[in-house]
């Protein structure tokens, strides 16, 4: 190994719920480094959430979060000229950044007035398991359990 390995950077918690993974939302959700503008639109998000669940609208995300975490992906690996696409366990801090990443790409994709009323209508979706961004889980959970086969080529 030639270079350092980047050491992670410590995420603060933000300052309305006082929690590091809606701090991680917000910085997927900055843009050009508009930070207060990503903030407003995270929390119009959850407020729209309250009005239309009528229950906490953290509550909602982190259990939408945990409808959206992968186990499994599927990585591309060489062995002997052919490329196998091998099935591995996700390490819990990507697991949460591809669901970030999934929630954020299709709520942008839905037909809405403004992003934080497309976040809330699919935050809401992948809290009853359904939904384009939960749909892209199944998928990749799908394709790794077709490529079980070729498991053995890991290591």
């Amino acid at each position: 190994m030639r270079r350092k390995r980047a050491e992670k950077r410590i995420v603060q918690p933000d300052p309305k719920f006082n929690d590091v993974l809606v701090a991680k939302f917000i910085n997927s959700v900055l843009n050009q480094g508009r930070k207060h503008r990503a903030r407003r639109i995270v929390y119009d998000a959850i407020n729209i959430i309250e009005e239309r669940s009528k229950t906490s609208g953290l509550d909602v995300f982190k259990k939408a979060m945990n409808n959206l975490r992968p186990l499994l992906e599927i990585r591309a690996r060489r062995v002997g000229g052919a490329t196998y696409q091998i099935p591995t366990e996700v390490r819990q801090d990507r697991s949460i950044a591809l669901a970030l990443r999934w929630l954020i790409a299709y709520a942008s994709e839905r037909k809405d007035k403004s992003m934080s009323s497309k976040l809330a209508a699919e935050i809401l979706a992948a809290s009853n398991n359904e939904g384009n961004a939960v749909k892209k889980k199944e998928d990749t959970h799908k394709m790794a359990e077709a490529n079980k086969a070729f498991a053995h080529f890991k290591w």
